[in-house]
């Protein structure tokens, strides 16, 4: 009885021990189905990411960079295809920890070898057996990759070997290597080292309308010019390739392979000319050379559509190689600057002077004060002025005509630009009165931005009424106590010049795709009416005169130009410095029917060899201006006085292509004709065009533009 007890009392533990068994495997089978559909259902897609990260490689291919042209199709900015050199580090650090596997293994094969040497020679008594260690010749340690990568891409070990073996993801080892480095690293078979497929950006004619284009930074962002404005555009969608690889990084010859072809990005067509604008960089060139001067901007725009045809200031850069200038002796200059000096040395030598910058334009605004005054009524051709060398209207003020020491004396209003007569303009200031005065500068523009499309436009300082005195009146009637922009004052005249409207600058006219469809097109701006049309004409009249009888270097037999020059003293610091000057001239041509305006500024030209504006800008602005018109087959009008010089003075212009840039000089100065060349070139260069072509009757002495690219 007492063992049936005990029996049944261990079946019962038995069986308690049975439920709870089952209970806890019912339980832990429970957790394992949870655990199991958790990591299905909720974390699948988690994991299943991370497997592919790990197994699957994703490499971005760059997009092609739009082609910025010229109007007439030209390529100013190209992208070519390069390569480029990337890493993957964890792929690297895979190939040390295979190594070190390898390492071990051979370890032990080793002894095993070793011993089976052994038994084999004193059992067997025969020879020994042969055998090799058989490693996988394309595993390579860090420091092994990293070697072999500095000798070929011609970079310092320590650095490349921080790359490879750093924390990040994905790293950028060489950006634009050669075919042959490529090659290279490809029958390198480095673990984690991929050539891929890049663009790079190129300017095929070096510092060639340089602060219109800009310059991009080694990722193909633009940071300068169209480059920077029209950045959005000219990117393109980047593509992907995904593939498949083993332990070690390198490509797996069945695996799993996508190829996201990229989009390139639209292309830009600037309404730049590019003959004009090598007219204009051939001009500023030459002017700086000559006055010895800081510096030489030019500015030229179709007045009535408000394009710019050219843009340039010298010196300037090599978008190609943009932290290096390309002045020598600069350069030689820079290698003592420090880290910050270079960094303001840079900025300062992109900057675009001809938009980035303010000045006090000096007499060439007196052509605003006069169509100020025209339009006001507050003056006529027929209205005089007297000048007996000083402002007599403002009391305690000291304030003189340029030719004090030989007044003016009793003249007309044209006579009065003709002369540039401060005293005239203080009086026809004075006249329009403050608030009028206020009302017309806003409204050609000198308090807003123009709108052209470059990045850093500056804006111009005009008075307000409220702060405006009557020397302050008097001093802005004749171009001081005012700022402007060359972009703004050559709208500003663009408007006098084409009837009256102002227009917004622009810098590119179309984008269109790949295949050449235009997707979009700017159309010109008008922002506002300004003068009236016959306040247009009279002015267009009143500087032909003053280029004719005023600023003489700026005649041109036949082609009718007609512009104002100005010299003002240079403001430095909120003061006038003794011997610094900028000179310019703005000029319109034909003035029957305008096709061009051209403004003409020299900055601190050298005082020993000239500064005055009619001296140093007046004939370069009218030789820039008759080589447009005779681009444009704009046939010349004599007068019956003109037709008789004129005839005397025809030469042919000679066939000078194909020959080198001596030979060309040679023969235009046999026919007594002028080259363009302005600089040393290489003399085995040869002229590729001319303009104008050979055949063509020009006057002697004129401009003959080769071009050797």
């Amino acid at each position: 009885m007492r063992r049936r007890r005990e029996r049944g009392n261990t079946n019962l533990q038995n069986k308690k021990r049975m439920l709870v068994f089952l209970i806890c495997f019912f339980l832990v089978t429970i957790a394992l189905i949870v655990r199991l559909g958790y990591i299905q259902l909720i974390k699948g897609n988690e994991y299943k990411k991370a497997a592919m990260e790990n197994w699957a490689r994703d490499v971005t291919i760059s997009a092609k960079r739009g082609i910025i042209y010229d109007a007439r199709g030209k390529k100013l900015a190209v992208s070519v295809n390069s390569n480029t050199v990337t890493c993957f580090p964890a792929d690297v650090k895979k190939s040390m920890q295979v190594k070190t596997a390898e390492a071990s293994s051979s370890h032990e094969d080793g002894f095993i070898v070793s011993t089976l040497k052994k038994i084999n020679k004193v059992f067997l008594n025969s020879k020994e057996i042969e055998t090799s260690e058989v490693k996988d010749p394309n595993v390579k340690t860090p420091e092994e990759i990293a070697q072999t990568l500095s000798e070929i891409l011609e970079m310092d070990y320590e650095e490349v070997l921080k790359k490879i073996t750093s924390n990040t993801s994905y790293v950028t080892l060489k950006k634009w290597v050669t075919d042959e480095q490529a090659e290279k690293i490809r029958e390198a078979s480095l673990s984690g080292i991929s050539v891929i497929e890049d663009n790079k950006r190129v300017y095929p004619y070096g510092n060639f309308a340089s602060y219109i284009l800009g310059f991009t930074n080694i990722d193909q962002s633009g940071l300068y010019g169209v480059e920077a404005t029209y950045d959005e555009e000219l990117t393109g969608i980047p593509g992907r390739m995904v593939v498949n690889t083993d332990s070690t990084g390198r490509e797996l010859p069945f695996g799993y392979n996508e190829y996201y072809e990229s989009q390139d990005g639209l292309s830009v067509v600037l309404t730049i000319d590019e003959v004009i604008q090598h007219f204009a960089e051939s001009a500023a060139e030459k002017v700086k050379s000559d006055f010895n001067a800081k510096r030489a901007t030019i500015v030229v725009m179709d007045p009535n559509n408000g394009d710019i045809l050219a843009m340039t200031s010298k010196p300037d850069y090599d978008p190609n190689n943009p932290k290096i200038p390309v002045d020598e002796e600069l350069a030689k200059e820079w290698e003592t600057l420090s880290n910050e000096q270079l960094q303001n040395a840079w900025f300062d030598m992109w900057r675009n002077p001809a938009v980035n910058d303010i000045y006090e334009p000096g007499s060439t605004f007196k052509l605003l004060t006069v169509a100020t005054a025209l339009e006001e009524n507050k003056a006529n051709l027929n209205s005089t002025y007297f000048c007996d060398g000083y402002v007599r209207q403002i009391k305690g003020q000291n304030i003189k005509c340029w030719r004090y020491y030989r007044p003016h004396g009793q003249q007309t209003l044209s006579e009065a630009i003709q002369n540039s007569c401060n005293d005239a303009l203080a009086e026809i200031g004075l006249d329009i009165g403050k608030d009028a005065f206020y009302k017309y500068l806003r409204a050609f523009g000198l308090e807003e931005a123009s709108g052209v499309m470059l990045n850093g436009e500056a804006i111009g300082i005009v008075k307000h009424p409220e702060y405006m005195k009557d020397v302050d009146v008097v001093t802005q009637a004749f171009g001081q106590g005012v700022t402007v922009t060359p972009i703004q004052l050559a709208t500003a005249v663009s408007a006098i010049s084409n009837g009256g409207e102002l227009l917004q600058p622009r810098i590119v006219k179309q984008l269109i795709d790949k295949d050449g469809n235009v997707v979009k097109n700017y159309d010109a701006v008008v922002r506002r009416k300004v003068i009236s049309e016959e306040t247009s004409k009279i002015m267009l009249q009143i500087m032909r005169e003053s280029a004719e009888s005023g600023t003489k270097q700026a005649y041109r037999m036949g082609y009718r130009i007609g512009g104002k020059s100005g010299t003002a003293q240079k403001v430095i610091d909120g003061k006038y410095p003794d011997g610094k000057y900028i000179s310019s001239f703005v000029g319109v041509a034909p003035v029957d029917d305008p096709k061009a305006v051209v403004l003409v500024m020299v900055d601190e030209p050298d005082r020993s060899i000239g500064y005055y504006g009619s001296i140093v800008a007046g004939p370069v602005a009218a030789d820039l201006l008759e080589n447009i018109l005779k681009y444009y087959d704009v046939e010349p009008v004599y007068t019956e006085e003109e037709l008789g010089g004129v005839q005397a003075q025809i030469v042919e212009v000679p066939n000078l292509i194909g020959l080198t840039v001596a030979e060309a000089t040679d023969k235009l100065i046999k026919a007594k004709l002028q080259s363009n060349i302005t600089m040393e070139v290489e003399a085995e260069k040869k002229v590729k065009a001319q303009f104008p072509k050979a055949g063509e009757k020009v006057v002697k002495d004129s401009l003959i533009t080769l071009i050797l690219n």
